[in-house]
């Protein structure tokens, strides 16, 4: 893992919230939202960012949570996903396929919002020409190295998940894996002998 990344695995919401959720109870489909928001801003955040997109964070949102709840009734709390991860999946590949669809990344200064929560503080006080540089390096990777990266390190899904989320094999979600970090280590490592 990339030292000054924090994690944020969002915890399952309980068996009887889901329930409720995939019966389309208002206060379950309420708290699931709630619950998973974060996580989803956050990795929406993290992929847009740099694109010039950014103000598409919560268009890309709203569009998770609704195609969520279209297919929450089928979703199976014993299947393969988790419901994190199956959420994670969707709000993935809408960030993806707009990145796709829009052409080329246009450069975009770092945005403050990217940089909080990327540097876990060591000693109460965050480096913020570590944030800044580790930001900027997640943002210079490609849509899906930085996907496959955000995914691990920070959403903590396994490589078996992020394969079935980006729809590609083990072995090219840790070659994706192993090339983004040597690029966010050598970026890290300019601030250390620059």
């Amino acid at each position: 893992m990339i030292p000054a990344m924090r994690r944020e695995a969002a915890r399952e919401i309980d068996d009887v919230t889901l329930a409720r959720a995939q019966r389309g109870e208002a206060a379950a489909c309420h708290a699931l939202v709630l619950h998973y928001q974060r996580p989803v801003f956050s990795l929406l955040g993290r992929m847009l960012f740099k694109s010039g997109r950014a103000a598409m964070v919560e268009d890309l949102a709203q569009e998770t949570f609704l195609r969520a709840f279209r297919a929450l009734p089928a979703f199976v709390a014993s299947g393969p996903a988790r419901l994190s991860t199956w959420i994670l999946t969707i709000a993935t590949r809408l960030a993806l396929d707009e990145l796709r669809r829009r052409g080329p990344e246009a450069a975009s200064p770092i945005s403050d919002g990217l940089a909080d929560g990327l540097a876990a503080p060591t000693d109460g006080a965050a480096d913020p020409v570590l944030e800044k540089t580790l930001a900027r390096a997640i943002g210079g990777l490609s849509p899906e190295h930085r996907a496959v990266v955000l995914l691990r390190e920070i959403h903590e899904l396994d490589h078996e998940e992020i394969a079935r989320v980006l729809e590609v094999d083990v072995g090219t979600v840790k070659s994706r894996l192993s090339r983004a970090r040597a690029h966010l280590r050598g970026a890290l490592g300019e601030i250390h002998h620059g």
